[in-house]
């Protein structure tokens, strides 16, 4: 359990959730199409294990009933069905996108309003790059908790001292670390959104108002301004990055619905041609003590489990970083953290 005091607690994504690297790794690191692909060649391999060792042998009940047909007719039902669902998915996605020019307007508004705001934090134009406009808040958050260091290092009170360079030093390292990983980060790619859920700002902001209150007769007013200024700085971040998940989360459905609906139409079609073609002897003899007709509906299972592992790969993504991103203020959900 962290205490409220620790401050140079664990800044990371990876630190933070208790996880292993392998398990994030998997979740939000790799690549979707290695993730479903991995996921799709997993039922392959299970499947034609199971029917070569199971009793009775498979061949055997393929020649005494209807099972491919039965098996991909119903595949066909699941692949339209989900198709539609993905499609529909994805009109959602878009009519957030679509309203009357007074809605517009007012969405216009607020953003130009946060920009204006940016500027004037950062002290020059907002950049349009998501990344970069990412960094530059990271960055005036770095320069401000310098400056606090540098005018609490001549305060009388030497817990305060060291408890500021202790949290000036994980504020700076933390910011340093994640402005690295976002310099040239792509806005369409997970690197964006990757890096900033590697700022820790909620606990940053906590440890501002604690100090604040806790040192408050040993600050000056000076200080007690830069402790303000500090948390402006961390408050903006925490929006900021709301706003580039939710872009992200709207351009990874889009992905994932022309994803889907690519994969479909060769889904269909092998289910098509196992319906109406393929039985018991159109692929006879055997390769490696394996019967070539079970190689072949093992492996035209997986190609219509496509579409199906797209959205589960993708998915998978989209909740995780969902459930560790809950809260936009100062408060602890993981357990791992408390």
């Amino acid at each position: 359990m962290t205490d409220e005091t620790d401050i140079s607690t664990a800044n990371t994504m990876r630190e933070r959730s208790g996880e292993s690297r392998i398990k994030l790794w998997l979740l939000l690191r790799a690549n979707r199409l290695l993730v479903s692909s991995v996921l799709t060649s997993a039922v392959f391999v299970a499947f034609v294990i199971a029917v070569t060792v199971l009793d009775p042998p498979f061949s055997r009940q393929l020649e005494s009933g209807d099972m491919i047909e039965t098996m991909f007719s119903t595949m066909i039902t699941v692949i339209v069905t989900g198709t539609t669902l993905v499609v529909t998915i994805g009109q959602l996605v878009l009519t957030q996108e679509n309203g009357p020019l007074g809605d517009q307007r007012e969405r216009m508004a607020s953003s130009m309003d946060v920009r204006d705001f940016t500027e004037e934090l950062i002290g020059s134009p907002s950049p349009t790059d998501p990344s970069e406009f990412l960094r530059q808040i990271i960055g005036i958050t770095a320069q401000r908790t310098t400056a606090l260091r540098e005018s609490i290092g001549k305060n009388d009170d030497e817990n305060l001292r060291e408890e500021v360079d202790e949290f000036a030093e994980s504020v700076t390292g933390n910011a340093d670390t994640v402005r690295d990983q976002l310099e040239g980060a792509q806005f369409g790619s997970f690197d964006v959104v990757f890096a900033a859920l590697n700022f820790n700002y909620s606990w940053k902001i906590f440890q501002v108002e604690r100090l604040a209150n806790e040192y408050e007769e040993s600050l000056t007013e000076e200080e007690h301004g830069l402790l303000d200024d500090l948390k402006t700085a961390l408050s903006l971040f925490g929006p900021a990055r709301e706003h580039i998940k939710t872009l992200y989360f709207q351009w990874a459905l889009i992905d994932l619905s022309q994803m889907i609906l690519y994969a479909a139409v060769p889904a269909l079609a092998v289910a098509g041609i196992m319906v109406g073609i393929v039985d018991a002897g159109t692929f006879p003899g055997s390769t490696l003590g394996l019967d070539h007709i079970i190689l072949v509906v093992g492996g035209a299972f997986a190609v219509t489990l496509v579409p199906f592992m797209l959205f589960v790969s993708y998915v998978l993504r989209i909740l995780t970083i969902a459930k560790r991103t809950l809260a936009i203020e100062p408060l602890i959900l993981r357990k791992s953290q408390r």
